[in-house]
């Protein structure tokens, strides 16, 4: 992996440089061969599972690790292996499966040995989607657990847990835990991971290890779990279609996700400013 990039930019993707469960348009495949034809580093930063970004990464040809789980894992998509994971400690997963558990929580877990879901989880659909037309060795494992599993003598490491419509009390309980790092990633979505666990940290981690300066990162997203990089990078950038609090952590606002405004902020910004480094 060649590191002599003269910056780098993480892109999230679900409303950033793709609408869910669609391939990336041809405009913003465009913008991200012309980063690279200006030796900018390219990045997914995204709250999916690593297993869930594989073919995007193949199909625009991302040669640097992949953040996943919010900044829960680095992950190489070329081995399917993680390059680092900040996993929950064992003792405090158990007790967290144990309680969404008992409160029948619409719970989806991820791990490096797969996507784990709990027995009211509505959101196998999407990592079904996502295994269709995808060979079987690439595809996302599909994992079932009971209400036991926190029992079990051993279980897997985990980084993340999505939630899916969290009742009042689940929200009030993830959320005023001072261990967690529990946000919003969408509508109806809540992402609940290890303290510390961010974008914006892994943003940063990935840019030392490829000996890029924190004064040429860049970071473009759209909801409330993109402001930690957008804030972490030098240069953040919020969609139009992005949350108030992204836009207020924002150096620049650029198009919606609809009107190719990824690319919009790769000529209009990003490139232009590279060449002034």
């Amino acid at each position: 992996m060649e590191k002599n990039y003269r910056a780098i930019l993480a892109a999230d993707m679900d409303f950033t440089l793709l609408s869910p469960g669609k391939d990336v348009p041809e405009g913003n495949k465009k913008a991200i061969k012309a980063l690279k034809d200006a030796n900018i580093a390219f990045t997914i930063a995204t709250g999916r599972s690593s297993f869930l970004v594989g073919k995007f990464a193949e199909d625009l040809g991302i040669d640097v690790p992949l953040i996943t789980s919010n900044g829960g894992s680095l992950f190489d998509a070329k081995t399917r292996k993680q390059f680092a994971s900040n996993d929950f400690e064992d003792s405090k997963i158990r007790r967290l499966l144990r309680y969404l558990l008992d409160n029948s929580a619409d719970a989806t877990l991820y791990s490096d040995e797969g996507i784990f879901f709990a027995p009211c989880s509505s959101r196998k659909f999407f990592v079904e989607g996502y295994n269709v037309g995808v060979e079987p060795s690439k595809q996302a494992p599909i994992i079932d657990i009971g209400t036991d599993f926190p029992d079990q003598d051993k279980i897997p490491a985990f980084n993340k847990i999505l939630l899916i419509r969290p009742n009042d009390e689940v929200r009030k309980m993830v959320t005023s835990d001072p261990g967690l790092e529990a946000l919003a990633s969408g509508e109806d979505l809540f992402d609940v991971m290890p303290k510390g666990t961010t974008k914006g940290n892994a943003l940063l981690r990935l840019a030392d290890y490829l000996e890029i300066p924190a004064s040429h990162t860049f970071a473009i997203g759209d909801n409330e779990n993109d402001v930690s990089m957008i804030a972490a990078a030098k240069y953040g950038i919020a969609m139009g279609n992005a949350t108030e609090g992204a836009k207020k952590a924002a150096y620049y606002i650029t198009a919606n996700y609809d009107s190719l405004g990824f690319a919009k902020a790769v000529y209009d910004f990003i490139i232009p400013l590279v060449e002034k480094f």
